[in-house]
């Protein structure tokens, strides 16, 4: 059978391109499709502000007219700045289990970003830190979650035929919550607390959160806890703007931890959600016509598993023990509405700093991901 590779040129196109990975995971228990009107927006170069710093192609791989397979070339050229780099990025990557396929899908985005000026190419990522990255190399028979890839056993394979080694390395923990905070944990939470005259902020409405600045302090904070992070960039005013539109609102308030200073200065935070997989996964992409109700009952009712998707600490107050008013806050929230589990974002494996703060909990790595690149 003929294989062609076709660049994605409409937005006819584009659907079928986000279609095809909800297509391919159709019946795996373990995947979690994406939003499709989240991965649309965030594909779409009118609507998605990383574009004022990044440019993208996106191919699609036919077999007799049928969809086999499907990549994103990307360049980041704030973060080749940054870090002084000449890297292309790959993303958004699926394909069936045919080497044919996705080694012509790589040759292709290698050539995309080779023609501009490339000598490296790198991924998956997507176009800045807040995207999905990294793939799955161990776990495949954990649940996904909202925030990660999951994929099929075979993808590392052919990337490392293809010539493709390994450049990053993250790992997930799943964490149990206990009946009570380890005792050294919260006693250092309350000494720091009055040391340093710290108190958590809570808000009863996303309204109010915003209308106070938080939701652009709370990006602001990211920015700089996340600078030193493998392939960051820091988030323009546009992203924030689009992001706090996005995220904001879907968050649970009471799984939301702000510290701050005496002068009310975001000094800390910690983002935690219910786990949304099993509600994606019945919706299987769609939020109506009743998509949403799912959504809505995984977020506001008992869920016995959390996400947790950002922990950060601005560097002037890092290894002080700030952390500990964070997991002790983290931790009233969980009791109260019944959490067992949580399930850590990726997290680089060689971050001490970030791995340290599980010690004090009974936790395990059940997956694994890496970041792959490739001389051009």
């Amino acid at each position: 059978m003929a294989l062609e590779i076709r660049p994605v040129n409409s937005k006819k196109e584009l659907k079928q391109f986000v279609k095809f990975r909800i297509d391919l995971y159709k019946n795996n228990p373990y995947a979690i499709p994406p939003l499709y009107m989240d991965e649309m927006g965030t594909l779409d170069p009118k609507k998605n502000p990383a574009f004022e710093f990044c440019e993208a192609q996106y191919f699609m791989a036919y077999k007799e007219e049928k969809n086999v397979g499907r990549i994103a070339a990307m360049i980041n050229h704030r973060a080749n700045e940054k870090w002084n780099e000449k890297n292309g990025r790959f993303g958004f990557i699926d394909f069936i289990d045919d080497e044919e396929v996705s080694s012509a899908l790589l040759k292709t985005a290698e050539e995309w970003v080779k023609a501009k000026g490339m000598t490296h190419i790198h991924g998956p990522l997507g176009f800045t830190d807040l995207d999905q990255e990294g793939m799955l190399v161990e776990g495949y028979d954990q649940l996904g979650t909202m925030a990660t890839i999951y994929n099929y056993p075979y993808y590392p394979v052919h990337l490392e035929k293809r010539g493709y080694r390994k450049d990053a390395d993250w790992v997930e923990h799943l964490i149990t919550i206990p009946e009570t905070l380890h005792e050294k944990l919260n006693r250092i939470a309350g000494i720091v607390t009055k040391k340093f005259n710290l108190r958590v902020l809570k808000f009863s409405s996303t309204k109010q959160l915003i209308k106070e600045g938080y939701g652009k302090k709370f990006f602001e904070l990211i920015n700089v806890c996340y600078s030193p992070l493998y392939g960051s960039t820091p988030l323009s005013e546009k992203q924030i703007d689009y992001y706090i539109k996005m995220y904001i609102s879907m968050l649970n308030l009471d799984f939301l931890t702000l510290v701050v200073d005496e002068s009310d200065e975001l000094i800390g935070l910690g983002v935690v959600m219910p786990s949304l997989s099993k509600a994606l996964q019945k919706m299987q992409g769609k939020l109506f016509p009743f998509g949403f109700i799912h959504l809505l009952k995984d977020l506001k009712m008992k869920n016995p598993v959390i996400d947790l998707l950002l922990i950060g600490v601005r560097p002037d107050y890092q290894n002080k023990g700030v952390n500990s008013i964070i997991m002790n806050d983290i931790h009233v929230n969980c009791r109260k509405h019944g959490v067992k589990y949580a399930e850590s974002n990726p997290m680089l494996a060689d971050n001490d700093k970030v791995l340290a703060q599980w010690e004090y909990f009974e936790s395990k790595v059940h997956k694994r991901r890496w970041a792959f690149i490739r001389e051009l």
